[in-house]
């Protein structure tokens, strides 16, 4: 089964807690603090591997979550760090933030790696926290929360060739007789129902990838028929492939299945018809099929090269092989437009988030949310009176006080952050 486009879940591991410890040696009266930090959590990586041409992996396991790192040990011992998960993924995957959009990674090549969420850091132990005011502090970290979010992933086929055109005007027979790719092929519309790729191998020893994908009809672009399940694998074709029943098999205009096709493609991306279209004048062997070839050479505005072929007696495809080759000799690998590295770095404004937010709850109760003060709280040994004081002092510093203060929190009113109540003491 083909699978191009999945939805998943991804937890980096969390950091390892550190370690409240003493030296507790023979002759050694005053040990000092001695407890070690936690390791980092487990990344979650993705990696390309070209064996791969489907998202099937990720069909049946749409939840990831790495390790997380070792917790600190005594004697100064640092907690281990948890290794990173790699995926694989093949050639041509995308993958995007489901709540932002933004593209987190677009991955071709074969081992091009990309971080997709970040493992936690370790948390210090008390051993960090030593100093001449307090030698011997009993305050320790947890680790950093991983990062975790819903990514889409999406294939898009590397192909250098994409073979484009109506349903039933024998892309699957001709992709059949030129490689050794062996699609389904039948005599109803949608028989390909997804991409087949297959090498095409010409008489001088050069080669190059060919895809048949699913049939267009009008309105692809909008979703109807297969829609969008087609055109993202046109996107990174180097050469367009416009197949034709030049037959009228099918009782329509070769003329007009033409136009509606590019038209489709022009919606959806009006790059994709700056790339070269070579147009395939099949089914040569049927009757009329040469009066219908006159007619269209005169309706087309523009003079294209045209190659006449039968994919079922394969005649004429020596010649077509020979110019696509040629084509695709004088493109460069990547058509997309990358935006040139410039030798300096780009840094972009980026809204910085309020570190807290304070809502009301039904009851009265003053409600704390947001990234940084959650963090925090993660992060803080809540068993321990000197790590709950020094949270305290982090959100004082912070501004918390002052802005429940003002939203009109008195002595003892109630506090919520996460799972947790605090009191409010003036």
């Amino acid at each position: 089964m083909f699978v191009d486009q999945v939805k998943v879940y991804v937890k980096a591991g969390d950091g390892g807690n550190g370690l409240v410890s003493f030296r507790r040696e023979k002759y050694v009266p005053f040990g000092g603090p001695s407890g070690g930090d936690g390791g980092n959590g487990a990344d979650i990586v993705f990696e390309v591997n070209e064996g791969l041409n489907t998202l099937m992996d990720f069909r049946y396991q749409r939840h990831f979550k790495a390790k997380r790192g070792e917790n600190g040990m005594s004697k100064g011992q640092h907690g281990k760090n948890a290794q990173p998960m790699v995926l694989a993924v093949p050639p041509g995957t995308i993958v995007k933030d489901d709540l932002t959009g933004e593209v987190l990674a677009d991955l071709t090549e074969h081992g091009q790696r990309a971080l997709i969420a970040k493992g936690g850091r370790g948390g210090r132990g008390n051993i960090r926290f030593a100093s001449a005011k307090n030698p011997a502090p009993e305050i320790s970290e947890n680790g950093e929360p991983g990062v975790e979010r819903d990514i889409v992933i999406e294939l898009k086929l590397i192909a250098d060739v994409g073979l484009v055109g109506f349903p039933s005007v024998g892309k699957s027979t001709l992709l059949s007789v030129v490689s050794a790719a062996r699609p389904k092929i039948d005599d109803y519309h949608f028989t390909t129902l997804a991409p087949n790729l297959g090498v095409v191998e010409t008489g001088d020893n050069r080669s190059f990838v060919i895809a048949d994908l699913p049939g267009l009809i009008e309105g692809a672009h909008t979703g109807i028929g297969l829609g969008h399940q087609f055109l993202r694998h046109v996107e990174r074709t180097r050469v367009v492939m416009h197949v034709i029943d030049m037959a009228a098999t099918e009782g329509r205009d070769p003329y007009q299945d033409y136009l509606t096709i590019n038209e489709e493609l022009q919606a959806y991306d009006p790059s994709i018809l700056e790339r070269p279209q070579v147009i395939v004048a099949n089914k040569m062997d049927m009757p009329d099929a040469e009066t219908q070839l006159e007619l269209f050479q005169e309706q087309l505005e523009e003079p294209h090269l045209i190659f006449p072929i039968s994919a079922l007696t394969k005649e004429g495809l020596r010649e077509l092989l020979f110019a696509v080759a040629d084509q695709l000799d004088q493109i460069p690998k990547n058509t997309q437009p990358i935006e040139e590295k410039a030798e300096h770095i780009v840094y972009r404004h980026q809204e910085e988030q309020a570190p807290f937010q304070i809502t009301r709850d039904p009851d009265g109760a003053f409600v704390l949310y947001g990234d940084r003060i959650e963090k925090l709280l993660k992060m803080t040994d809540l068993t321990r009176d000197e790590s709950v004081q020094r949270f305290s002092r982090q959100m004082r510093t912070m501004g918390v006080d002052q802005a429940l203060r003002e939203k009109g929190a008195k002595d003892g009113t109630t506090v919520r952050l996460l799972d947790y109540e605090f009191e409010f003491i003036e």
